[in-house]
């Protein structure tokens, strides 16, 4: 069995990038996905008030959501999907899944952001870089999209 770990933050991206995987699957053997939620971030000044309790429920409901959108298309090779919640150190995350489902094919899948650098899922994957470059590309694009409506 083929196990996929597929890191997600955005249900409607990530299906986008799973979609070719999806349909090349079909005559290969069922595959286990490991699909691991991770939510967006609280900004300090509303974790400040939220109890603890308050902001794990908020992160499972999250979750919930996600992987309901993600589980029924990913099931329908009769593949095995297990799901998970992102912990703070992704890299460690993915070592010690693998430890417990064997080998894995790693994708991440996660929206990428403007201006933020997203943490590396595995030690030899490289960090994302914007750069000044990177938003001088995005405002050109930005202009391009508001010229042509």
């Amino acid at each position: 069995m083929q196990n996929i770990i597929v890191y997600v933050d955005d249900a409607a991206y990530g299906l986008q990038l799973l979609q070719p995987m999806l349909q090349g699957t079909g005559s290969e053997a069922p595959a286990r996905w490991i699909v691991v939620g991770c939510p967006p971030r609280m900004t300090h000044r509303v974790s400040k008030w939220l109890a603890r309790s308050s902001r794990d429920s908020w992160r499972a409901k999250w979750a919930e959501k996600v992987f309901f959108q993600l589980t029924p298309l990913l099931m329908n090779n009769g593949d095995k999907v297990h799901t998970y919640m992102a912990k703070a150190d992704l890299t460690r995350q993915t070592e010690s899944l693998i430890k417990e489902h064997g080998q894995a094919r790693i994708l991440d899948a996660r929206r990428p952001k403007f201006g933020e650098n997203l943490q590396a899922v595995t030690a030899t994957q490289a960090p994302e870089r914007q750069g000044a470059m990177g938003y001088f590309a995005a405002v050109a694009s930005a202009g391009l999209l508001v010229a042509t409506d």
